[in-house]
């Protein structure tokens, strides 16, 4: 037989060759239950941080601004306590504004990712831009909790009235919602 009369095996080889692309996706397959939990566990971090931001941390820096660093500044002896103090609370501001601008960069793809979609974002730079808004509120948090709040203390611990009034005027804003959810228009 020639050359040219034998017969080519190619068909057979493009048989095979699918087989492999279809064991190919197969095994793509099978990873997919590893993979929903994972995805699953992604869209509850999500949604619960895009509510928690909204309504704790929000809050909280809201509260911070009204209430505490008012009382704490109104307490301060003039002069070098009380610059002292104005300093601690325009740099506390300053960095509550900054988280609230870093978390707000990365809400919309949060949003998405709480939805299940595609966050349409590059992963590592939302994976940095991440990183930052954690590493940010874990410095402002340090930083309240070792120099200001003991400071506070000090400060409003020398007249019980003024800590009595903080913890009143703390009482009041959220005793007033709770009020009006319960009873609404008729108060």
């Amino acid at each position: 037989m020639s050359a040219a009369s034998t017969p080519s095996a190619e068909p057979i080889a493009g048989f095979s060759r699918c087989h492999e692309g279809i064991l190919t996706h197969l095994e793509a397959l099978a990873s997919l239950p590893a993979l929903l939990d994972p995805a699953a566990r992604a869209r509850q971090v999500a949604e619960e941080t895009v509510h928690f931001f909204r309504t704790a941390v929000y809050e909280h820096h809201q509260e911070e601004e009204r209430s505490l660093f008012p009382a704490v500044l109104g307490s301060a002896a003039q002069g070098a306590e009380h610059d002292q103090v104005l300093a601690i609370v325009r740099q506390l501001t300053d960095e509550h504004r900054e988280v609230e601008s870093w978390y707000e960069r990365v809400e919309p793809a949060l949003k998405k990712v709480a939805k299940g979609q595609d966050p349409d974002v590059d992963t590592r730079e939302l994976a940095a831009d991440i990183e930052r808004l954690v590493r940010q509120y874990e410095g402002h948090a340090r930083y309240e909790e070792n120099d200001f709040l003991p400071l506070a203390e000090r400060i409003l611990g020398r007249n019980s009235n003024h800590m009595a009034a903080l913890g009143l005027s703390i009482h009041l804003r959220h005793a007033l919602p709770d009020v009006l959810q319960r009873y609404g228009s008729r108060i």
